[in-house]
């Protein structure tokens, strides 16, 4: 889905979303290729 982007620039990314409050569905977008690639939400990222 999101191939150009680095692991740490889609932690940093979904980070930024929470933080400003983005729409939903870009979240899920997000949290979509981090399961996809199987990497792990911090605990302070985890909804």
């Amino acid at each position: 889905m999101l191939p150009l982007l680095s692991d740490e620039m889609l932690l940093e990314a979904y980070h930024h979303a929470l933080r400003l409050q983005l729409e939903r569905d870009f979240l899920i977008l997000l949290q979509a290729e981090i399961e996809r690639r199987k990497l792990k939400l911090p605990d302070d990222l985890a909804v």
